[in-house]
Formats: C-alpha cells, structure tokens, sequence
C-alpha cells in the first residue's frame, strides 16, 4: 500500500509539539474530517500536534473519501484481513511523524473513529515500546481471539460508543472491552444514551480529559471500568 499522510494542525501554544494525536477516519470519510476534533482538545493539549493521515485506500463512489481497508461484508475474516493489511502504512506513518517532531511512543496517542477505531486497537496494541494512549470511538477490535498471543504493549483505553448505533452496535464495545480483559489488559469505557454511529458532545468531552491524563502519563491499566 503506498504511503499515507493527510492534514494537521500544529500546537496551540506554537513552537515544538511536545505530543501527537493521531486521528484515524471512518470509511469513506478522510483526515480532514475528523481533524475536527482537535479545536476541542487544544485547550487541554496546547502542546500536541494534531494529525489527519488520509486511509491509504481512495473509495469509488465517496468524492473525497478513502477506506482503510474494503468492509467485504464485514465478516471477522475480512475484517482481521484488512486490518493486518492496511497496519503496515499506519505503523511508517507513526515512526515517520515520531521521528519528523522528535516524540516519543508514550507521547503518542491514536485517536479512531469506526474502521478507524478498528485500526488504532489492531495497532496500538502491538506496537513497542507502547503508545501513550488509545481513543476508540463507534469502533470494533478486529481479530480478539488473537489479542493475547499478539499484544506487545497496553496502553491506556478509552472506548466510546452510542446505544443507538445502527452501524457498529455498541455490543461491539463491550465485546472489545472483555477481549482487552481477557488478554490481561483494561479499558475505561463510556456509552452515549441516544447517539447514533457519531462522536457526541460527552464522547468529545470524555476524550479530551482521557488524553490530557494518558499522555502525561497519568493512567495506569486497571480493571476494565466505566467512565
């Protein structure tokens, strides 16, 4: 797969960032939408820089839009498939930025959104050494039974989710949040009453604080518990 880069938005305070965030769209969407977030969180991470990288794959049918990996019908198989697939380019991406703005893995969190979500779990938890954090919004963890054996690092985890996600149900999180568990890992989790497959104002909120902690290296894992 070729190589992925998107938009980004420096620190807030300028100068040198002392952390990134990376954020990972959903399918058929791109960097620059869920950059958006970032507004939100600069006042408690002045000194990150934010960072958009556009999936590798552009979506026919979706102007503007790319894929991290074809859904195939959503099946377990396809999906473990294209996360394994699509890791590659994401793990250049982050070395790649880690070494362009000189900061380090625990001062790097991945921030996803749906298939996004999929690809910050599949590679967050295996990277070494381990990143400074993981926000799952709507998302789903692709291949759990292989967690145990692959995880090489456990970062702190944030999963949020909407009870009226016609998508991506939000069983999907508790099933991520029991698979963390069972390969010795944890997760904070949070469910928006009434939200649909979106990121809502409490989820915004929830992050913002979850990554301002995880990336100043205030979250230990813990027991799985709800935010």
């Amino acid at each position: 797969m070729r190589p992925i880069d998107g938009p980004r938005m420096a620190p807030a305070r300028g100068g040198k960032p002392d952390s990134l965030v990376i954020l990972l769209h959903g399918y058929g969407s791109n960097g620059e939408d869920l950059l958006s977030l970032a507004p939100y969180w600069r006042d408690a991470l002045p000194g990150a820089q934010f960072l958009g990288p556009n999936a590798p794959e552009p979506l026919a049918g979706f102007p503007g839009g790319y894929q991290w990996f074809d859904l195939g019908g959503m099946t377990p198989q396809g999906v473990e498939r294209g996360v394994r697939a699509a890791a590659a380019p994401l793990e250049r991406f982050i070395d790649r930025e880690s070494e362009r703005y000189g900061v380090p893995p625990q001062r790097i969190a991945l921030v996803g959104f749906s298939q996004g979500t999929m690809m910050a779990l599949h590679v967050g938890m295996r990277r070494t050494p381990r990143l400074g954090g993981i926000v799952g919004f709507s998302g789903a963890l692709a291949a759990p039974a292989a967690l145990k054996a692959e995880m090489a690092a456990a970062p702190p985890v944030l999963l949020v989710h909407g009870d009226r996600d016609d998508r991506i149900p939000v069983q999907a999180m508790f099933q991520a949040a029991q698979a963390l568990c069972a390969a010795g890992h944890a997760a904070q989790w949070h469910v928006s009453t009434g939200l649909p497959h979106s990121i809502g104002p409490d989820g915004v909120e929830l992050a913002g604080r979850f990554l301002a902690a995880a990336l100043a290296g205030r979250i230990d894992p813990a027991p799985t518990i709800a935010a």
